[in-house]
């Protein structure tokens, strides 16, 4: 029997690439767009012929209610939110409506039309803020220090109360950074690799970033949501956090994609203040024992290989359509 998946977030990064992943499992899978919405399709135009739209808003309880009960999931992944963190300190409460309350609202309309489907709520490592251990685990406490984090603990929370209180099959996954292609250009990742390859290119002449000390833990989109998807297959519920395990500099970051082009770093970096975070988070790196122990998922791409992949994709894209 076919297994059908219901995909919100489908436009972004990672709602793409799942459903690749579903698709090649044989899923039947429905993606969540909002009817008025002007996101970019692009990186789902070549699934459009194997993936069913359906209409529905995260902010209109009644919408995911009949998206729910009209496409019968046995799978739900609410890859959706306003995933910005600087965009958070902008537009604090929109970024609640859609990336706290809209959990809210889509648990409900699992509850009420399909309490037999499993869902998938992608948390972050956000939650920690500024934690007091390092590694964090699962166990570690949340003390989110920007409103998107805040939004995302409050989304872990409510999903763990449903699947306490009316046993509704509801993991987190506690993702760290991930990366790919896909990414926005405004994440600082793509945008080191994007620029090092426009100066490569001709195309730019300087690259201005905030703090070049900031660690992070980053690992492949694709192997993301890999995890997402084996965190479904199991008998029972839990929450894990998905992540490389290690972390490295900014600056580490630059070097490399620099490197990667047969450039020096230093003769096209410059430091701006305007783009430090208001509350930076400190050392920020997920222990990934639980769920190497339980499911068997470890990243399969190192760090020098996802720097590598990107840089040598964005060259090739910029070189092709400059």
């Amino acid at each position: 029997m076919t297994k059908k998946a219901l995909i919100t977030g489908l436009t972004g990064q990672d709602g793409s690439y799942l459903a690749e992943l579903l698709l090649e499992k044989g899923y039947q899978i429905y993606g969540l767009v909002r009817r008025s919405s002007t996101s970019n399709l692009e990186r789902i135009s070549h699934l459009f012929n194997q993936i069913q739209i359906v209409s529905g808003d995260l902010l209109d309880q009644s919408s995911l209610m009949d998206v729910v009960n009209d496409c019968q999931p046995d799978e739900i992944y609410n890859l959706a939110s306003q995933s910005y963190v600087p965009l958070s300190w902008k537009q604090p409460a929109l970024t609640a409506e859609y990336t706290a309350l809209g959990v809210s609202r889509l648990l409900e309309s699992i509850r009420r039309c399909k309490p037999d489907a499993k869902f998938y709520q992608a948390s972050s490592s956000e939650v920690f803020g500024q934690p007091d251990e390092s590694p964090q685990t699962e166990r570690t406490a949340f003390r989110p220090r920007n409103p998107y984090g805040v939004a995302k603990a409050y989304a872990h929370w409510m999903t763990v109360n449903y699947r306490q209180q009316y046993k509704l099959f509801g993991c987190c996954g506690i993702t760290y950074t991930h990366e790919s292609p896909r990414r926005g250009t405004e994440f600082v990742f793509r945008k080191i690799t994007r620029t090092a390859a426009m100066i490569k290119l001709g195309l730019a002449n300087e690259l201005k970033l905030g703090n070049l000390d900031a660690r992070r833990d980053w690992c492949y989109a694709k192997d993301a949501v890999c995890a997402m998807w084996m965190m479904l297959q199991q008998e029972k519920p839990d929450d894990y956090i998905i992540a490389s395990g290690e972390t490295h500099s900014v600056r580490e970051l630059v070097e490399c994609a620099f490197n990667c082009l047969g450039l020096d770093w230093q003769d096209y970096v410059s430091v701006d203040p305007a783009f430090y975070r208001p509350d930076e988070p400190v050392q920020l790196v997920g222990c990934i024992y639980k769920i190497k122990a339980q499911l068997g998922w470890k990243p399969q791409y190192s760090f020098q290989q996802l720097v590598e992949l990107m840089v040598d994709r964005d060259l090739k894209e910029l070189s092709d359509n400059p």
